[in-house]
């Protein structure tokens, strides 16, 4: 599947609305993987041109998601999914993003970027006839521990007296600062 043209298509359709609409959590992932391949030269990025460190198969043949987090996720960090198949959008296979109370259609081919560590979220069933799959590209929080830490465990920085340059909020707060504001947002078609 990796190989595939059209799983390629999305990967890099995915990377693309990510760059657009969150630039600079964009180049915080770029700069992340970047480091991770030059301490081992044996790590292959899924995608050419892509910056999420892992990606998932749903392949159904009518995936349905429970209301989860991706918690192992970075917190402030953006997931893509992409709705693929062939069923109704307005008689399921919405997306349901609980904190904010919304049930949103979600067609084949349509693509979402959600805080997912932090946003609880799920989808609805499709009917018996039709076929729901999805591809979702992501990256683990323990990628970026990793690459603060020197490319070593948290374990091996600490009892080597390293210092975090954040504490836990500060981090938070750093990467929240990351995603486009709305103003920035309505700028791009300046």
């Amino acid at each position: 599947l990796l190989k595939n043209n059209a799983v390629r298509r999305l990967a890099g359709f995915g990377d693309a609305a990510f760059k657009l609409y969150a630039p600079r959590l964009h180049a915080y992932y770029s700069r992340t993987m970047n480091a991770l391949r030059r301490n081992d030269h044996t790590l292959k990025s899924n995608f050419k041109r892509c910056v999420f460190g892992s990606a998932t198969f749903n392949l159904g043949p009518r995936v349905v998601t429970y209301v989860h987090t991706d918690h192992l996720n970075l917190p402030a960090g953006w997931c893509a999914i992409t709705a693929v198949g062939d069923f109704d959008p307005s008689e399921g296979g919405h997306l349901l993003l609980w904190d904010l109370g919304l049930m949103i259609e979600f067609p084949p081919g349509a693509l979402v970027l959600i805080p997912s560590a932090i946003l609880r979220h799920s989808n609805t069933i499709v009917r018996p006839h039709e076929h729901r799959y999805s591809f979702t590209q992501y990256s683990a929080g323990g990628l970026f521990r990793w690459v603060e830490c020197g490319c070593k465990s948290q374990a091996t920085f600490l009892a080597q007296g390293g210092v975090y340059d954040l504490s836990g909020e500060e981090r938070w707060r750093h990467d929240v600062r990351l995603w486009s504001t709305w103003e920035e947002l309505l700028g791009m078609g300046a």
